[in-house]
Order: structure tokens, then sequence, then C-alpha cells
């Protein structure tokens, strides 16, 4: 047969035991079409049997591209790593991908997102798997949950420590793929891929090439097929000599909720007074006073989160293209999208493979990462990667542990207190009600990024919350700036039980951050 095959055929092909590498970025690039037809084969013939799938990134989400969750299936799935899974509000059900790892019926691992590209590479190159200082002192150290996401893979670890050269690293022995799944919007009838109307193109030309080198199969779903030769050389991603089987899907969404953009895909560019700026609020001031930490022709990495609105307030500021983004999927420079498009960005200047853009974080090449956190802990430690009360709240780590790692300035951005009742005025933010709990704790639950290791090695790190603005001494965590309207004994060393002190020579943050319109902020 041909390249171009059913859905059904392809999958015929994936056999027991396999090791299936996926490209997608939750809705983004998600082989959703052929991820069902496997869930759909094995409900029919009981095969294949006891996969093991690579995500360097979530396959699908919670709100209408099941992705992982189509072979989410007992039998079908023995074992999974993910740089992030699928997740939403507790107010929707759980993802089945989800009931296997809390119910301890899978091996289920959170590997970053670019130690998970590092693999797929250096499996590809033969090459004694991947040696690396991300991740250490974090739940990726073995010397704390080495990945694990409960006792199934707590028993059969993937990562190890090693001293090489009077310094410690991370081995993450090969990991070899036999199949990848991957996306793209053109195919012509030999296997050459193009990605025309994608908002990225990930991981997809690595995971190939690592599936090719080791003689596995590698399936490609894509919008369309056009005669061979039609498509020009420079435009082809991935070479038809990497592909075996092509597999349409004329209805395949750009992202959740979007069919296509042409926007998203660079094809066009919008006017820059086209985007929404973010809405008057607490997060709208939490994200002003990070922004202040910027400063004209920087380079920017951006995480999700309330740190995802700083764009839109440069925009809102007039400083639209005063400084150049650069997120993990791929785009850099433009305007980071947000919601379902998170992920995608409009007006980018250009579209790297993620492997790339993970190689450029790693090594700390960006000037300032704005992130968000779910807690913070008396040694700076900061947790986004697991809530074990209610765990599909949060994706896991992603690329937050790779971008960390070598950052040389962190912003962080969050809540201080969870369902505090807060008022906002033009010249105060006042704390109405004590909130459920403080987010400033004794322990964090996983710890995603070391704060002492940080400070020990001269990152620049700051903690931004609608109260004050923290750092990191000798001592634990100090609010060097008070937010107006809030007392400082009050609402922060006694909501925090403790855990911030407050600094003898605080100053206060600018009122503007509390303005209607715009802060008038200077770059």
């Amino acid at each position: 047969m041909g390249k171009v095959v059913t859905p059904q055929q392809a999958v015929s092909q994936i056999s027991d035991n396999a090791v299936v590498t996926v490209s997608s970025s939750s809705g983004l690039g998600c082989p959703d079409l052929v991820l069902r037809a496997l869930g759909e084969r094995f409900e029919t013939e009981g095969h294949p049997r006891n996969l093991t799938t690579l995500h360097p990134i979530a396959a699908g989400d919670m709100y209408g591209i099941k992705g992982v969750d189509h072979i989410a299936r007992d039998g079908l799935l023995s074992r999974i790593l993910a740089g992030s899974y699928p997740s939403g509000p507790s107010s929707m059900e759980m993802p089945e991908i989800w009931k296997m790892i809390v119910d301890n019926r899978i091996e289920a691992y959170n590997v970053p997102s670019g130690i998970m590209f590092d693999m797929h590479r250096d499996a590809a190159a033969r090459k004694p798997g991947v040696f690396t200082q991300v991740g250490l002192e974090t739940f990726v150290d073995p010397v704390r949950e080495g990945c694990a996401m409960n006792e199934r893979a707590a028993a059969a670890p993937i990562v190890h420590r090693h001293e090489l050269a009077g310094d410690t690293w991370l081995h993450f022995p090969n990991i070899v793929p036999d199949v990848a799944i991957i996306r793209a919007t053109t195919a012509d009838e030999t296997g050459n891929l193009t990605f025309e109307h994608e908002g990225a193109t990930l991981g997809a030309l690595d995971q190939a090439i690592a599936v090719r080198n080791h003689r596995g199969l590698v399936i490609a779903q894509v919008k369309r097929v056009t005669a061979t030769g039609s498509l020009r050389p420079h435009d082809v991603h991935v070479p038809g000599h990497l592909v075996d089987l092509v597999v349409t899907d004329p209805d395949q969404k750009q992202t959740t909720g979007t069919g296509y953009d042409p926007a998203i895909s660079g094809e066009i560019m919008r006017p820059w007074d086209s985007f929404s700026l973010a809405e008057h609020g607490i997060e709208k001031v939490i994200a002003r006073r990070a922004a202040m930490e910027l400063s004209q022709g920087q380079s920017a990495n951006l995480g999700f989160g309330i740190s995802a609105n700083v764009p839109r307030i440069l925009l809102e500021e007039g400083h639209a293209q005063a400084v150049t983004w650069a997120i993990e999927q791929g785009a850099v420079g433009g305007v980071p999208l947000t919601g379902f498009a998170f992920g995608c960005a409009s007006n980018a200047d250009a579209i790297l493979p993620s492997p790339a853009q993970f190689t450029y974080f790693q090594g700390g090449g960006f000037d300032v990462s704005f992130l968000s956190f779910l807690e913070v802990d008396t040694d700076g430690n900061v947790n986004v990667s697991k809530l074990g009360k209610k765990p599909y709240l949060t994706a896991g780590c992603g690329g937050f542990v790779d971008i960390t790692a070598n950052a040389r300035k962190i912003v962080f951005s969050g809540y201080f207190e969870a369902g505090a009742r807060l008022e906002l005025t033009p010249d105060a933010l006042r704390v109405a009600q004590k909130g459920k709990f403080t987010k400033m704790v004794d322990t964090v639950e996983h710890v995603t990024f070391a704060g002492r290791r940080a400070r020990a090695r001269g990152q620049d790190v700051l903690y931004v919350t609608e109260r004050c603005v923290m750092r990191l001494d000798d001592d634990g965590l100090v609010a060097t700036e008070i937010m107006p309207g809030i007392e400082p004994e009050a609402d922060i060393v006694q909501a925090s039980e403790g855990r911030v002190r407050v600094c003898g020579n605080a100053s206060r943050m600018p009122v503007s951050l509390l303005a209607e319109g715009p802060m008038g902020l200077m770059l």
C-alpha cells in the first residue's frame, strides 16, 4: 500500500510492548484522529498491549481534544513519561489518564519537557542517554521523587545521580521509541511534511529522526495531501524519507476551539490594536509589577498563569515590540496568546522547533523569565507541578524546570493567599476577608524550583504577589516592597503564619499599579 492510509491501517502496524512518542502541546498539533483509532483498535482487538508513551508536552486537553485519554486504558498503556498532562478545574471530571496515575494502575513520570526532547536526540544519535544538571535538587532529582508520580513509577527509576569531573549530574538512560505519531498540515504523496497552518512545529522532526534511526514506524496526521514535487524544499520541515504512513484529517483543529486562524500560524500579521488587553483586576496589578522588571531590548521567557498577562501590560503601555518573547512551543517575538491558544503567538518573528528553543532555555540565553507559582516555602522553593488533593488542577512541570535551571533572573507571580476577598481602589488594595489558606508554606508539596540552590548560584529571584514583593535571604522569605493599602503585620506576617517577615526599610509599591488606565510604565 502507499503511504496515504486510513487511521485504522496506520495503527494496525503498532505492535505490543512498543514505545510510542507523540508530538503535541495540549490541543496544539495534537494527532487526535490517530490516537482515537489506536484506542478503538484496542477496544476491538485487545491489541496493542503494554505500550509506553512519550509526550514531551501534553497530548490533548480537557476541553474537546481528548489526546492521551483515547489510549488511557488498562492493558493498552503500561507506562507514560510526559512533560505535562491534561489539566483543568475541579468542576470538571478527572481525565482518564489521571485516574490511572492516581490509582497506581500505570507507571507515570513527569519529566521536564526539554529533557524529554534531549532524550529523543540522544536516542537518535545512539549516545548513552542524557546527562544534565537541569532538575538538580528538584523533584526531578532521585534524592527526591526522581520524576515518579506514583508508587509504580518509584519502583522503576528512570533517572540516576552520577559524579563526573567533580560535578553532580543527572543521567536519564535511553528510552528508544519504536513509533512516532506526529502532525503537520500538508503531506505530499512521498510523505514530505509542511506545517503552514500550524502554530508550532514542536518536536516532530526530532521525534521522527529518533524513530527512523532505530528502524521504527513514523505516522503523520495531516489536513491534506498534495502531489509529489509540489512542496517548496524550504517549507518541508519533516522530509518524506522519515515518514512511513500518512493519515488525513481535514477537520483537525489548529488549537482547542480554533479551526484555523492564519495569525496563529504566522501567515498574516495582526494590527497591534487588535489584541485584547488584560482586564482590570488583581491579576493585572500583579502582572504590572512583574512587567516593571523588564528593560527595552531584552529577551524574555513567559509561562502560563498570571505571568501570561505581562505582554498585554506592555501592549497597553505602548511597548508592544520593546521585548522579544520566547515560549517553549517555539515562537519568538510577537505577542504570546492566552487561553486555549496558549503556546502560540501572533506576529512572531520566528517559530523555532521546540527542541532548539529548549537548548536556548537550558543554557540561560534569555534575560528574564516570568513564571507563576502554586505555593512557595521558607527556603524559596516553588511548587507548580503537584497538588495531591486535586492532581489534575496542574499540568505538571512542562518546561518550568528547564527554564529556571540557568535563568539569570526569574520573576514568580501569584496570590499570597487562596480565596481571600480583596478590595481594589485607585489608591489602595485592601484585604476585606482573610483567605482560606496561605500559599506561603513551611515545605512545598513538590519542589519544582529549588530556591536555595538558585541563590547559591547567584540567580536573581523575585516573588511578586498582590500584597508584596519578596526575596529570599539567609533567614527565609522577606518582603521588600509593600502594596498601598496592605497592613504589613496583619496581611503579610500573620497571614503567612510568620513565614514571611517584612524588611525594615521596605518600600511602597507604586500606586500607579492600581490605576484603571495605563500606569505610565517606562522601559
